[in-house]
Order: C-alpha cells, then structure tokens, then sequence
C-alpha cells in the first residue's frame, strides 16, 4: 500500500521490505503512518528467487528495505532482485534501506591480491538501478563515497545515548574506545555526555584470522570507573569480551558494552554471557531472536530512526538534524524491539 504524506500531494511513497526481517519494515511503517506494500516472494528448487510487487508503482518513491542477516547473501541478492522489479514497474525515484549494510568492514586492502568488497556492494546496487542508499553507522563513513549518488549516512548514537544517559551511572563514568580507529566517536561520546574521561584500548588484529584481535594495554584512567565500550558492532564477540577482561583486570568497577549492529554470530552469546559485562545494549538493524537474548542485553529499535529518515528523504529535506536526535513525533514511540 502506498502512502501520500501530507504536504505532498504530487509524490507518492511505497514501501517495500525482503524476507530477512519484515518486523522491522512494519514497525517503519506504522511511524511513517502507512503499510508495507504487499510483495509475492518466493524460492525455486534450486534456489533461485522470484520477486513481484502485487500494486502499481508507476511514479512512485520506492523505499526498498532489507536487513543484511545470516544468510547475507541471499538477503543481498534478494534486494538487488526487488531493485530491479521496482526499476521495471516504472518507480520514479528508488532509495535502497538497509540498516546494516552487509561487507562494509571490507572497506580497504590490508594485503596484496584482496578484495574492497563493500565498494563492490555499493557497485552491484548502482547497478541494479538504486538511486539513493540510507545506511545506519556504516564501518567507517568515507564509504559514502563509494556510492555514485546520494548516500543518508543515519546514526543510532543518538538512540543509544539517551539509553545509556538514564541507565548508566554517569558519576563515575568512563567512555571506552575498543581500538584507535573508534577514537573520534568516543570522545562525541564522552562530550555529549558531558566531557567524561576517554580511554582506549591497545590492541592488534591479525588480518589473516577473521575476528581475532589482542588487546595490549590501556591507554586512560578506568580503575573504580564504570566503563562504557562503544563499537559499531559485535559480531562473535571475541574482541569485545576480552576488552572487557582487560578492562576488568585493570580494576573496573563495571562494563557497558554498546554496539549499534548486533549481529551475534556463533558463540557470541556464550561469550557475552560469561564475560561479565554488566549490560550489552545494541540495536535491532539485524534481528536478534529471542534465543541470542541475554537477562542483560537490551535491544533497542532504530524503526523510528529510519522512519524519521525515509520521510525526510521523501519529502526533499535534509537528514543532518537526525544527528543531533529523533524528531518529536518520533521519540514517543517504543525504544525496544
């Protein structure tokens, strides 16, 4: 079903979701005052998929989301398929949504004869027929620029903020960065949370061993501080536990972690319910069923984030002022997913 917002009554918006999490796209929708655009999806013997849109979308400013989950690959493809239905049925304008955005940490070459895997990923939906991208806290941001058109780069810092402002004890506060490349976003952490300490973890990743990394050492003072670890996303949790071990060992009176994407693949929940953390809070940009919950993990929906996003696209104004927070019809809405 396709929606007209008020003050465009020239413009049309249709949404559009794949297979991997149509939760989320509903809960999308009802922000945005609307419904999900009935799609027949469905897999041949072999695999293959098979994607029509049931409506006329002639005209329209087709928002296509799809999270890139386990199987990523099928998710992927599945959304290129859904791009070119919708450049086929004539859309006017097509913006591809998706909250985590598969293969992005492939962002350069470490070794010889290795790939830049998610410059081939913005490539593949150029071509396909993607006008526009709308990401939320991508690897590391000059991806953007791997995109030949408009990429609304969104953020959940400012969701997770408010979270960890009124749940986290801030007197003896201190923001922690799990590595020298997230630097830069902790100290926007610890200013917007009212100039905390900074401190940083030394550590080394072997690029020939996917998700292995040492922590050496603690740069700042966190002894008998409650330590909050932000990233940009917790994968099999392996480097995140042992930041928070080092941290532990270095006298920590507690550890926050906070991520954005929850991906939690393989023996990430074991990790983080033996690592002794006193809160994981991440948001819902993948799924995170019910069987990768913890007692102490909180999972926060980005639904009114990337609502407030695809009306400011539609409506031709800019997406910056989501930096600084939702806007106040959206924060009502419910936090968790």
């Amino acid at each position: 079903m396709s929606a007209i917002l008020e003050g465009t009554p020239d413009k049309r918006l249709v949404l559009v979701t794949g297979r991997a999490y149509p939760e989320l796209a509903d809960e999308v929708a009802s922000c945005l005052g609307t419904e999900v655009l009935e799609t027949t999806a469905y897999d041949f013997a072999n695999g293959e998929m098979y994607i029509r849109y049931t409506e006329p979308v002639r005209g329209a400013d087709a928002f296509i989301l799809q999270c890139h989950t386990e199987p990523i690959n099928k998710w992927i493809m599945e959304q290129l398929i859904m791009i070119d239905a919708m450049k086929r049925a004539s859309a006017r304008s097509i913006t591809v949504v998706a909250p985590f955005l598969g293969y992005s940490r492939q962002d350069k070459k470490h070794l010889g004869r290795e790939p830049i895997t998610a410059r081939l990923i913005f490539d593949l939906f150029r071509a396909a027929g993607a006008d526009r991208m709308m990401t939320v806290d991508l690897h590391a941001t000059q991806e953007q620029g791997f995109f030949d058109g408009p990429v609304d780069h969104l953020t959940a810092t400012p969701i997770l903020l408010d979270y960890v402002r009124n749940n986290v004890p801030m007197e003896k506060a201190t923001i922690v960065s799990p590595d020298a490349g997230r630097i830069k976003v902790s100290e926007r952490w610890a200013a917007k949370l009212g100039n905390l300490p900074l401190a940083f973890i030394h550590k080394t990743r072997d690029t020939t061993r996917p998700n292995h990394a040492t922590a050496h050492g603690i740069i700042g003072e966190v002894e008998g501080r409650d330590c909050v670890v932000v990233d940009d996303m917790i994968d099999t949790a392996g480097t995140i536990c042992e930041a928070v071990r080092t941290l532990r060992n270095a006298g920590a009176a507690s550890v926050t972690l906070v991520a954005t994407h929850g991906l939690l693949s393989g023996p990430a929940t074991e990790r983080l319910r033996d690592c002794g953390a006193r809160e994981i809070i991440v948001t819902n940009t993948v799924p995170v069923p019910d069987a990768k919950r913890l007692p102490n993990m909180t999972v926060l929906s980005v639904a009114p984030l990337l609502a407030a996003g695809i009306r400011s696209v539609f409506e031709s104004r800019s997406v910056t002022h989501l930096l600084e927070g939702l806007p106040a019809d959206m924060r009502p809405r419910n936090i968790y997913a």
